[in-house]
């Protein structure tokens, strides 16, 4: 974690003005696991509620990414969040998406091997891959003509949706760190993540 404390507090759901309402309505009403842990709304969201017209743009936009119509496999998704939460070091972004990462049929060794990045043993070639351009894309903005061609096995839409992922959680990365959102209850950082 970046920081130990929110600069941004969350809000009471108890608390909402009608647009924050309005714009946690889709959470609080149940229907997103994503967006609920332990039958609370994530601190990501209240937070975010602070700017209640940015969230529920946020919403439609991270809806697509997350969805079926993302041409990354679940598994192929969680590789490249989790790669890009460890690279901006996001510690929040790390502990939600390895839950994901589990029920999308990622080990836990791979899970620490994300870590590591494309050159531990355990990655196949796409998987490799796709790491690198995580890195590339973190670090430089852009994909190389090498790394393209390592993912062409994704094909064009696959190759635009692993670019647009890793934009998505580069951003949201800068979120959560920049506006201190900590941990939900019942969560444990990773050690790896500890700025302290």
């Amino acid at each position: 974690m970046r920081l130990h404390a929110p600069r941004i507090q969350p809000v009471d759901v108890d608390r909402l003005d009608a647009d924050q309402a309005e714009a946690l309505a889709p959470l609080t009403s149940g229907g997103r696991d994503i967006a609920r842990t332990g039958g609370r709304v994530l601190n990501i969201f209240r937070t975010l509620a602070h700017a209640p017209k940015a969230l529920q743009s946020f919403l439609v936009w991270g809806s697509y990414i997350l969805s079926r119509h993302n041409a990354l496999s679940p598994r192929n998704r969680e590789l490249v969040i989790l790669r890009t939460g460890y690279l901006c070091r996001s510690g929040y972004e790390w502990t939600q998406h390895h839950r994901i990462a589990l029920d999308a049929g990622l080990g836990e060794a791979e899970i620490a091997a994300i870590q590591t990045g494309a050159d531990h043993p355990c990655w196949s070639p796409i998987d490799a891959a796709m790491l690198r351009a995580t890195d590339e894309l973190v670090r430089d903005h852009h994909v190389s003509d090498a790394s393209w061609a390592a993912l062409s096995p994704l094909g064009d839409k696959g190759r635009m949706d692993l670019v647009m992922t890793v934009g998505q959680y580069t951003q949201v990365s800068m979120m959560l760190n920049s506006f201190g959102v900590q941990l939900d209850p019942g969560q444990t950082l990773d050690p790896a993540l500890d700025a302290r």
